[in-house]
């Protein structure tokens, strides 16, 4: 999965240029940027520690409060991305998949989504 990293806009305004961007390669997190600094910045928001997030989808349910995201998988990366990443940067994140194959399958909704989307990244990694 790729994150593409942009300074945030307003409404109605013109989307901003890319200015870094984040791939996940199933063990670690790969940065691109334009500069050196942006680039420490977003290695430094992909750090290979717990993400500490408010967003219930992270809980168990019947859950409340912030839930903890443990680093080493793409959980942790999107986590990471949408909680850390804006936080520490200032950058939007937006998540790109990694295959442009495949579709709803309403048969297939038996699996998690976590699970779902790490069955697409490895068919998209060739793994």
């Amino acid at each position: 999965m790729r994150v593409e990293l942009r300074p945030p806009t307003g409404e109605g305004e013109e989307e901003p240029d890319l200015v870094a961007t984040a791939e996940w390669d199933g063990h670690s997190v790969l940065v691109e940027a334009a500069d050196d600094a942006t680039r420490e910045a977003v290695t430094r928001a992909f750090r290979s520690t717990p993400v500490v997030t408010d967003d219930g989808s992270y809980r168990r349910r019947g859950a409340s409060g912030p839930a903890v995201v443990p680093p080493g998988d793409l959980t942790w990366f999107r986590a990471a991305a949408l909680v850390r990443v804006p936080a520490e940067t200032g950058l939007s994140a937006r998540l790109i998949p990694g295959i442009a194959t495949g579709g709803f399958d309403p048969a297939a909704n038996y699996r998690p989504l976590e699970e779902q989307l790490e069955r697409l990244d490895a068919k998209a990694r060739g793994a």
